[in-house]
Order: C-alpha cells, then sequence, then structure tokens
C-alpha cells in the first residue's frame, strides 16, 4: 500500500509517497500549474496509482484545482486539519523544526497510520457542488450586505438621524431600493429638507416603487422638515460624501445577493434531493440549497444520523473526567450549516404545528431557554432529514411530531 501527502502552498506544493513501512519512496517539488498536476499524476503512476486501485492523498485544504484534480476517479482524498498535521508533527520530533518537504512526509504518515481515524472528502455529484459554490456564494453576499448596511446605520446616526427614522417603516431598512435613492439624492439632512414633493415623488418612482406613491412622499417630507441637530456644514457635507461612498458599496452588495439568489432558484430545484428538502417546514429555496450545501448528496458521508447532528453541531457534547461530568453545546461543528439550522428551526416553529408544540414542551417541561429549545428542535429535524433522504420520503407532521400534535389537540 503506498501514501501519498501533499504539503500544499499558492504557487508550489511539496509531495511525499511512502509505503507501509514508512520508508519515503519519492518526493517532489511540483508547481501550481497544469504542467506540475502532470507531473504529481506521473509520480502517483510510476507507483502503482491505476484508475481502479488509486493512492489516497492526504493534504491540508479541501478546495482548489489541485484537490479537483485529485479527486478524478475513485481516489480517496483526505482534507486534514493544519492543527492535527501540526500535533502529528511533534510525535517525530521534539525540535520543533518545521520544513514544507517534513510536512508532506508527516501527511503521507497520517494516512500510513491513521487512514481510518480520518474521513475522506465526500464524492458529492457535480450538481451539488455546483449549488453549494452559489449558495455559499449567496450567503456571503447577504453577510456583507448586513455588515455594509450596519456601517452605513452607524454612519448616519452621527449626522443623519432623520433617515433612520423614516426608513425605519420600511422592512428591510436600508437596503431597500426606496432608500438608497432618497440617500443618493439627498445625501445630508440640509438637503433632505429642501426637497419638493415632486422630488420625493421622482425618487420613489426611479427606485420602482408603484404604489402609495404621493402619501409616502408626504410622510417622508414631514419627517426631513421636523427639527433635527445638525453637524457643522462643512463637517456635515464631509460625512454626507463618506456616506456615498458607503452607499456604493451596499448597492453592489445588494446586487450581488440578488442576482446569486435567482442563480440558486435556477439550479437547486434541479437537484433529486430538492423535493425532499422543499418539503420541511421552514425550508425555502434559499435556505433550503444552504442545507445541500453543507451535507451534500453522498449518502456514505454520515453513517448514521448521529453523525450529521454533530457534524452540524445541533447534538450536545459531553465531557466526563472522574466525579466531574458536564453537557454543553457543540462549539467545533460546521458553521454554515449551524447558521442555516438556526433559521430553519426559527420558521419551523411558525409553519409547523407540531414543531412550535416542541419547543413550547422543551421550555415548560425541560426548562430550556429559547435558543436551547430551538438548538433541540434543529437536532430533531436534521435527524429526520437525513432518515428521509435515506429513504426518498417526505416530510410528514403526522409522522414527524405525533406527540406534541397530540398534546396539542
Amino acid at each position: 500500500m503506498i501514501y501519498c501527502g501533499i504539503d500544499w502552498a499558492e504557487r508550489t506544493h511539496d509531495v511525499a509517497l511512502v509505503d507501509d513501512t514508512g520508508q519515503l519512496l519519492a518526493k517532489r517539488h511540483i508547481t501550481d500549474d497544469a504542467a506540475g498536476y502532470r507531473i504529481l499524476l506521473d509520480l502517483l503512476a510510476e507507483y502503482g496509482d491505476t484508475e481502479e486501485d488509486p493512492i489516497p492523498v492526504a493534504i491540508e485544504t479541501s478546495r482548489g484545482l489541485l484537490v479537483a484534480v485529485l479527486r478524478t476517479g475513485k481516489r480517496q482524498v483526505f482534507a486534514i486539519n493544519p492543527m492535527a498535521a501540526a500535533r502529528y508533527r511533534d510525535r517525530h520530533s521534539v525540535s520543533r523544526k518545521k520544513s514544507d518537504p517534513g510536512d508532506a512526509l508527516v501527511l503521507a504518515n497520517i494516512l500510513r497510520t491513521d487512514m481510518h481515524a480520518h474521513r475522506p472528502l465526500p464524492q458529492d455529484s457535480d450538481l451539488a457542488q455546483a449549488v453549494a459554490v452559489l449558495a455559499r456564494a449567496q450567503q456571503d453576499a447577504t453577510w456583507n450586505k448586513q455588515q455594509c448596511a450596519n456601517q452605513l446605520r452607524s454612519l448616519l446616526r452621527e449626522y443623519y438621524p432623520a433617515a433612520l427614522d423614516a426608513f425605519a417603516k420600511w422592512s428591510n431598512g436600508l437596503c431597500r431600493p426606496e432608500a438608497r435613492e432618497l440617500l443618493r439624492t439627498a445625501p445630508t439632512l440640509t438637503r433632505a429638507a429642501r426637497l419638493t414633493r415632486t422630488q420625493v415623488q421622482a425618487a420613489l418612482e426611479r427606485a420602482g416603487r408603484k404604489r402609495g406613491i404621493e402619501a409616502e412622499a408626504e410622510r417622508l417630507r414631514e419627517v426631513f422638515r421636523t427639527e433635527w441637530a445638525h453637524q457643522p456644514p462643512l463637517v456635515e457635507d464631509a460625512l454626507g460624501k463618506q456616506m456615498l461612498a458607503l452607499l456604493v458599496q451596499l448597492e453592489a452588495a445588494c446586487t450581488a445577493a440578488d442576482d446569486l439568489a435567482k442563480a440558486v432558484e435556477e439550479v437547486f430545484p434541479q437537484h433529486p434531493d430538492a423535493d425532499v428538502i422543499l418539503s420541511f417546514p421552514g425550508l425555502g429555496v434559499q435556505l433550503g440549497a444552504r442545507v445541500l450545501a453543507e451535507i451534500g448528496d453522498d449518502r456514505s458521508r454520515f453513517a448514521d444520523a448521529r453523525g450529521l447532528k454533530a457534524y452540524a453541531g445541533s447534538s450536545p457534547i459531553t465531557r466526563a473526567s472522574g466525579k466531574k461530568s458536564s453537557i454543553t453545546r457543540r462549539w467545533v461543528k460546521n458553521d454554515r450549516l449551524n447558521h442555516a439550522g438556526y433559521l430553519w428551526a426559527f420558521s419551523a416553529i411558525t409553519a409547523s404545528p407540531g414543531a412550535k408544540a416542541h419547543c413550547r414542551r422543551r421550555r415548560d417541561d425541560h426548562g430550556d431557554w429559547h435558543a436551547a429549545a430551538q438548538r433541540n428542535l434543529f437536532n430533531r429535524l436534521i435527524g429526520q432529514l437525513y432518515h428521509c433522504l435515506q429513504h426518498r420520503k417526505l416530510f410528514d407532521e403526522q409522522t414527524a411530531f405525533p406527540i406534541e400534535l397530540a398534546a396539542a389537540a
């Protein structure tokens, strides 16, 4: 049996091959381009790598062109955590020396000694990987949009509180097209107070508003013309220019989030697991795509539902030593899936009577706080999703929450 370890870097990579006894068979220094990948594949083939019996590879990353090249065929690629690799390095040397060829050798020896303790990268379909790329990008764009909105809100509070009061009635607040258009038209409170009814109506129409323009324009003019505290004129103008710069970033983030959301809506329904995922209460297209992106469609990835729950961070963890024992929430988890699970459970409480009764029972009978009850609901839902995906079944309310529905009745 031959094992391969690759120390990944931005421009070059170090490769090491070892056998069952730990003897170093070969080592190479390759570049991060097509020529380097060809040298790597030729080296693996020289030592017995075939399509039916490929050599397993350990590397400290799970993405990139190098990983995509290695994952062709049936080859198992193990993404080793850099912290775990550092602990393995201490087993062979106490001098704390480090080198890239040495790290490649350490990674190869990790597979030689403890390959059973590490999990290879899942064999997800190309469609599932495409959904993962779009869903994660849309999630990042949403977070970036919220971050830009928070920065803009903080700046407006310093010199333009009338805008925050005027947009507080609208859902999504500063992220709405009407709010962005009005801020572009009147970047300071002094200019906003001088807006005429016609100018406000024109700004609302440019933003795409169709109904209630006259009444909304009158309300906005009353808010802007109310007595507010002002910064000095020069300072107010400077803050207005800073606000316009932040507004450009917010508009770009909103556009990116909307475009990626449309792309997810086009791709996600094409996946065979979409109908099962969308049958669950609280899961729509965007949130369902995020769940699919993190769990994938490789049915052998998780041995049972407990593994998926631990991966999602919904199941508790027990720490016991001697006479001490504590049960706490899990901190090492997939943060993206855990965040999607929080939104999923929050929406399921409204969409499912059984889920709502389950949370109420956790709070009344077990004394859970709201967050703990919601996390327990996510733990139950993710286990039910695992069962439904394994057996190709849709969600059924009576089967999922029989006790809670009977108690509620």
